[in-house]
């Protein structure tokens, strides 16, 4: 008898920890990508037509073909379309 409540105590330990464990990978996993959004703004993208480096909040952001490409101006994101259709 004394087995069970042992056996009982052991697996309720069990599921505490486990679920403990869970929450605080959640919780860090969180935080991780809130940490990445924040940063993403930081990040230094580069114009695939003139090679330049640019913040990536400062960036004029095209989606051409379902990908999304960053240009340091207007001009370089007409020109880059332009090079696609030829």
């Amino acid at each position: 008898m004394y087995r069970l409540f042992v056996i009982a105590a052991l697996l309720a330990l069990l599921y505490y920890l486990l679920r403990r464990t869970l929450r605080k990978l959640g919780q860090n996993e969180l935080q991780a990508k809130s940490r990445e959004r924040k940063e993403s703004g930081k990040q230094m993208i580069q114009d695939p037509v003139c090679r330049v480096f640019v913040p990536r909040e400062n960036a004029v952001s095209e989606t051409i073909g379902g990908q999304t490409y960053f240009f340091c101006s207007r001009n370089c994101a007409i020109a880059f379309q332009k090079q696609l259709s030829a």
